[in-house]
């Protein structure tokens, strides 16, 4: 997926998340640093890396670290931070994405995933990609607003958006926020299509107006299945919703008549690659209409993340995964080429993508059906008289 643009915010607004950074954030990491040895429960990164953006770094005093203390003895919880952009939608001009606009109702992502190509888009914010990404959220709470007048501009042209993209829709804060679900209203207000991706059963929770948009064929949901073993799961990505209650979310949706999809992703070699052919069947099993897949990428400083991680989880094994990672990347743990970013290249891409395809074809038919662009209206306007 395309990485989504950062809103820009007033520099009054700027400077005091740097300040506050400075002054507090970094300071509550260093006093509760990580045990190299025990994995922070219920968190996907394990630990801080330095911002590619700030001179300066922290390191922690090794009165406190010989304390060993952890995340769940400390206060360090997770924070939720207003913020107030002036625009919702991000227009994708990447080649490998179909969309054309993405949306994110939040900045960071509770979900925790090790492997999340987002976490970089922290750092503009003076923050760090790694546990600060799941544990500092900012949220979008005028993103209805900001659609509404999104779709009352004249220059709008009636187009799918994609909500997730940069962030979890559904991650844990939207169950009291409801955020998303004030997006599928207005979508629907409108009757301007729009695509889901999520890896959190919460959906269930807008089943009424997922029902309402699937009747006009604006609505797609994409769940998004990385593993069904459930132990590697709830340490890669620790607060997604089990893989079981990801295949009942399908079941319901497809029930309901509501277009679903999977996506595994990513694909790491080594680690879930065996999985694609279990993955698949479940996922028809359950009912969905198709399936694809990203391989893992890990830009930037996640690649120091995500390195430090499989050593710490999985200590024998860890080179093995880390090589083949970088066999189907040219090398790196990254990859930015635009056109096989997505699946990677060499010979282990090439045997994960015909895996792939084998088990989809045995197991799913794909029917495409493009969203509908035609009924497009703005509510209150001279039209609605006649």
């Amino acid at each position: 997926m395309n990485k989504s643009r950062v809103d820009i915010l007033s520099s009054s607004i700027c400077q005091q998340v740097i300040f506050t950074q400075s002054l507090f954030c970094k300071f509550t990491e260093t006093l509760f640093p990580i045990d190299s040895k025990k994995n922070i429960k219920g968190r996907g990164a394990q630990h801080e890396v330095k911002n590619r953006f700030l001179s300066q770094a922290y390191v922690p005093d090794q009165d406190y670290a010989d304390l060993n203390l952890h995340e769940e003895d400390s206060e360090v919880k997770t924070t939720y931070t207003e913020i107030f952009p002036k625009s919702i939608l991000n227009e994708v001009k990447s080649p490998d994405i179909k969309l054309d606009w993405s949306m994110n109702p939040y900045q960071g992502c509770e979900h925790g995933c090790v492997y999340c190509y987002a976490r970089t888009t922290h750092e503009f914010w003076g923050l760090g990609p790694g546990l600060d990404f799941e544990r500092k959220i900012f949220y979008k709470k005028n993103a209805a607003d900001l659609l509404r007048k999104a779709f009352d501009a004249k220059s709008w042209k009636p187009a799918a958006i994609m909500t997730s993209g940069n962030t979890d829709c559904y991650q844990p804060i939207e169950r009291k926020l409801k955020l998303t679900r004030s997006l599928l209203e207005v979508c629907l207000e409108y009757k301007n299509p729009v695509g889901l991706i999520t890896k959190n059963s919460m959906i269930e929770r807008d089943l009424d107006l997922l029902q309402e948009l699937a009747k006009d064929n604006l609505v797609k949901v994409v769940m998004s299945i990385t593993s069904l073993d459930e132990d590697l799961r709830s340490k890669l990505e620790p607060r997604t919703s089990t893989a079981k209650n990801k295949l009942r979310t399908i079941e319901i949706l497809k029930s309901n008549n509501i277009p679903v999809e999977i996506l595994m992703g990513p694909v790491i070699p080594g680690l879930n690659s065996h999985e694609i052919p279990a993955i698949i069947e479940a996922a028809a099993n359950a009912g969905a209409d198709w399936a694809s897949y990203t391989m893992v990428r890990l830009n930037g400083a996640i690649g120091e993340i995500f390195e430090q991680w499989v050593e710490q989880t999985f200590p024998d094994r860890a080179q093995k995964i880390l090589n083949q990672i970088r066999e189907v990347n040219g090398g790196l743990l990254s990859n930015t080429i635009a056109g096989n970013r997505m699946s990677g290249k060499g010979n282990v891409a090439q045997i994960i993508n015909q895996l792939f395809n084998l088990h989809r074809s045995k197991f799913m038919t794909y029917k495409e059906t493009p969203f509908n662009t035609g009924i497009f209206k703005r509510p209150g306007s001279q039209l609605e008289l006649f």
